[in-house]
């Protein structure tokens, strides 16, 4: 028998790139039950088809009040006001209470209209006077306060959860606050592994001189399983050409992919390498690698599918496992590499705490410019599912601390095995045209994306701390009426960012089908009759508005005070664009200001106001990074142009996609 020398040792570049040249695998999608996706891969891209929750919701146990009625309650003169009834948890809608009212309410139940806040019970006492129930509140509560929005956690038509996402219990959880039964996810791929020698012996078996346990089967099978694979030990084969040969037809037949450990060398006795080369074409595509410990793995290819010959040491297996075998499982299951559990984090805001108690603050994590990681909070609350789902990990904050300082540096501890390292970070307002194009992005190749929404201003202030790859804006500016660029002066970025032009987002009055107030203008929220909801400060469709009633009180000669004081359910905030058309559809308002998109999701009227500019802005030094320059081109390009022509209340102009301000 002629013997196979170590001719053609090969760098491990080159052996990735001869496997990659000659294997066409591809990954394969598959539907499991919700009950079975734990640890599974995302196939396509998870888009809300509802809200969630699906209607202002109280947080806590109390009482729905109007916030405006509480700002002067405290422990020497609490507010009385009276109680109409009590609402539970799944009680059908149709509860309205006014000034000087409350209704009790339970956790989760749904909010009462004309309710903006919820007392805790503990701030409370009940009373009865001449037949009639009283609350006495001893606390104040702010508009929003205790009460989960409509949307707020998930909007209807967002992209969730996103292609090659691992599905954690959060996930998991997500997909059922969503209402789905079952997922599409990638195949696991089918790994046989092989153990090869007439001196390996099956753990619990007698073990004679001479002999040694068979460690790599197990070891290896773990190593698939934590991979991704779907790992099956076809047991151990002696030194005989013909059993070894029988036992590989039935891996190729019936498996994905193929490892072997033992019988790589060059010995008389080693026969994989010459066994693997008569499987079929191409056969044989490596024997050798310039590698320590691992210089006689094979690596051949039979059939369309992988065959990798480990060496027979255990170190030297797992060792050319993870540099060859892993990342092809992993690319097969859809999983990342894992790294370290613990990094240092510096904080992007300052954290508030809660004293007394020992705290996991939950976290994403972001990489600087300089590769150091910032930690920003999750701030949905506890009351979201995508709180979880968003974070990569949490902070331990001690009894005695309140306050974490903004750019201290903390340790984070991981929620998973990696921090998701994204390819494109985007920080910053969030817009649904976002989720359009990165999923376009998705379609030339997997693309890893790590949103953060944060509001214009947030977004604008990783621009300038470099954490962002791209934030999208849309700031109006009072004195001008332009977007966004007369912020990047104001802000101080006039020699750090680029503002690439983004799109036109059309806001406008959301009214039920048939306009039945007859709503024309902001004029008509005056009407005593006309229930208002309004939007939370700080937000984009916010400024808009209250910059919409300043130029109505100029034209009356009155003020923006007394105008809004005239506005009935001026002072009832919601905090997104879903929960302005969900209280305009659920009758909880007769007209709110929104997005156009969610207009047309929930079937009712729109009465166009304004058409915004949501553009992107870049930091110098992350302007020539490759994702970037794909998302801007993405951006620019002709198939994005038209799905934002086929998407209400989006759509492109004339310099989308082009830099429309560089810095000096």
């Amino acid at each position: 028998m002629e013997l196979k020398e170590f001719h053609d040792v090969v760098s491990i570049s080159e052996a990735r790139r001869r496997l990659e040249e000659h294997l066409k695998l591809e990954r394969e999608v598959e539907e499991v039950p919700l009950e079975e996706a734990l640890g599974r891969v995302l196939a396509r891209d998870i888009v809300a088809q509802v809200d969630v929750p699906p209607f202002d919701r109280a947080s806590m146990d109390g009482y729905a009040v109007i916030a405006k009625d509480t700002f002067y309650a405290d422990e020497e003169s609490p507010v009385e006001l009276e109680l109409l009834g009590y609402i539970r948890a799944g009680d059908s809608a149709g509860y309205q209470i006014s000034r000087g009212k409350c209704i009790g309410i339970a956790t989760g139940a749904a909010m009462p209209g004309g309710a903006n806040a919820v007392v805790m019970v503990e701030y409370t006492e009940q009373v009865e006077r001449q037949g009639k129930k009283y609350v006495r509140i001893y606390k104040p509560v702010a508009p929003g306060e205790n009460v989960m929005a409509a949307g707020s956690d998930i909007m209807r038509g967002e992209v969730v959860l996103r292609r090659n996402t691992r599905l954690t219990p959060r996930e998991v959880g997500v997909l059922a606050a969503l209402g789905m039964r079952s997922v599409e996810v990638f195949r696991r791929p089918r790994v046989a592994i092989i153990s090869t020698g007439d001196e390996i012996v099956a753990p619990g078996e007698e073990l004679s001189f001479g002999r040694i346990y068979d460690v790599n089967a197990y070891a290896l099978a773990q190593a698939v399983r934590e991979c991704g694979g779907e790992p099956s030990i076809l047991g151990i084969v002696g030194d005989d050409a013909e059993e070894l040969r029988a036992k590989l037809e039935e891996a190729l037949s019936g498996y994905d992919v193929v490892i072997t450990s033992g019988g790589t060398s060059a010995g008389m006795g080693d026969l994989s390498y010459r066994v693997i080369d008569q499987l079929g074409e191409p056969g044989i595509l490596v024997h050798g690698v310039a590698i320590k410990p691992g210089k006689p793995t094979i690596i051949g290819i039979a059939r369309g599918k992988p065959i990798f010959g480990l060496p027979g040491y255990p170190t030297s297996a797992m060792i050319t496992f993870d540099v060859f075998v892993a990342p092809l499982l992993r690319s097969l299951s859809g999983l990342e590499a894992p790294e370290r559990k613990r990094v240092r984090a510096r904080t992007a805001m300052k954290f508030y705490s809660a004293g007394g108690r020992y705290e996991y603050k939950l976290v994403n994590l972001v990489r600087g410019s300089d590769g150091s990681y910032t930690a920003y909070p999750v701030l949905t609350g506890s009351g979201a599912i995508t709180t979880l789902a968003e974070a990569d990990g949490y902070i331990e904050i001690p009894e005695n601390v309140e306050m974490l300082g903004e750019d201290e540096e903390h340790e984070v501890v991981l929620l998973s095995e990696s921090i998701r390292v994204a390819d494109l970070t985007i920080i910053g307002s969030h817009c649904i045209g976002i989720d359009l194009l990165l999923s376009l992005m998705s379609r030339e190749r997997p693309l890893k994306a790590k949103v953060i929404n944060v509001g214009s201003s947030g977004g604008l202030r990783a621009v300038r701390r470099g954490e962002s790859d791209l934030s999208g804006t849309h700031l109006i500016d009072e004195a001008t009426g332009e977007y966004n660029l007369p912020f990047i002066f104001r802000l101080g970025l006039a020699k750090r960012a680029y503002l690439v032009r983004g799109y036109d987002r059309e806001q406008g009055f959301v009214v039920a089908r048939g306009n039945p107030k007859g709503i024309t203008g902001i004029e008509d929220l005056l009407r005593p009759e006309v229930r208002f909801i309004n939007r939370n400060p700080g937000s984009g469709t916010r400024v808009l508005f209250d910059l919409e009633l300043k130029r109505l009180a100029e034209e009356r000669g009155v003020s923006v005070q007394e105008l809004a004081r005239e506005i009935r359910g001026y002072e009832v905030e919601a905090k997104s664009h879903s929960a302005i058309a969900a209280a305009v559809a659920y009758g909880r308002a007769d007209v709110g200001l929104a997005i156009r998109t969610v207009a047309e999701q929930y079937e009712l009227d729109f009465l166009p106001l304004r058409e915004e500019k949501y553009d992107f802005a870049v930091p110098k030094e992350k302007f020539d990074k490759e994702e970037v320059r794909r998302f801007i081109a993405a951006l620019a390009s002709e198939e994005f142009r038209k799905v934002l022509e086929k998407t209400p209340g989006l759509k492109p102009n004339e310099e989308t996609g082009r830099v429309i301000y560089e810095p000096g």
